[in-house]
């Protein structure tokens, strides 16, 4: 049975999940947000001001949606939501939009997130709670850590490992086999050739390292 859902958040990345949902006529018993969504996506939808009533659903009955958005260095936010219901007992439903192709040889875990034009090849990993945002590409075998955030436009050709909590770029483009740590940011339309280090800020076409963080 297909449980209804719970959506956290009333911003634009709420709004883009929730327009796929309704897409795929799944039912939304209401979302959580303290600010009174302004995007027609939400109009009709039960809205509630604290996150505490999320709380007097069943967790058996329901899985939360994160709608919570992800920024460069600004992800915190999203992943604590994620960890302080998780540890509730409650789950976190992946969203797939219809237009996204998946191998069915990947793997996607729990509370992912694949939007509109996404690729993502055979024997590659999004791990808990990661965006893989608008037309981005996932070549096979890669490994995506959790609370991640690639971006749209992004590119991750073969092989590539990135850590949790990193976020790539609108438009960068990572080569094959490249080995990147946790919690690094790459620039918008950087490209990188080389593996980074944990901490990275990462800027420029040829993708120059300006901080390392060791």
């Amino acid at each position: 049975m297909t449980k209804s859902l719970l959506v956290l958040g009333s911003g634009g990345h709420a709004s883009v999940l929730v327009d796929i949902l309704l897409c795929q006529r799944r039912e939304i018993l209401a979302v959580f947000s303290p600010v009174t969504p302004s995007s027609a996506v939400f109009n009709g939808l039960q809205h509630y001001m604290s996150d505490d009533e999320i709380l007097k659903f069943d967790k058996d009955q329901v899985l939360l949606v994160n709608g919570i958005g992800s920024l460069p260095k600004d992800n915190n936010l999203r992943k604590t939501v994620y960890e302080k219901f998780t540890s509730l007992g409650y789950s976190f439903a992946s969203v797939v939009a219809d237009s996204a192709v998946v191998s069915r040889f990947a793997t996607l875990q729990s509370g992912s997130q694949v939007l509109h034009t996404v690729v993502i090849q055979a024997d590659s990993t999004i791990a808990q709670n990661t965006i893989v945002n608008t037309g981005a590409t996932i070549d096979h075998g890669c490994v995506v850590g959790s609370h991640c955030h690639i971006a749209p436009g992004a590119t991750l050709s073969g092989g590539v490992c990135l850590g949790d909590m990193s976020h790539v770029g609108t438009g960068a483009s990572i080569i094959q086999g490249i080995q990147i740590e946790k919690n690094v940011t790459i620039g918008a339309g950087a490209t990188v050739l080389n593996n980074i280090d944990r901490n990275a800020l990462v800027l420029g076409h040829k993708a120059i390292v300006i901080k390392d963080g060791k």
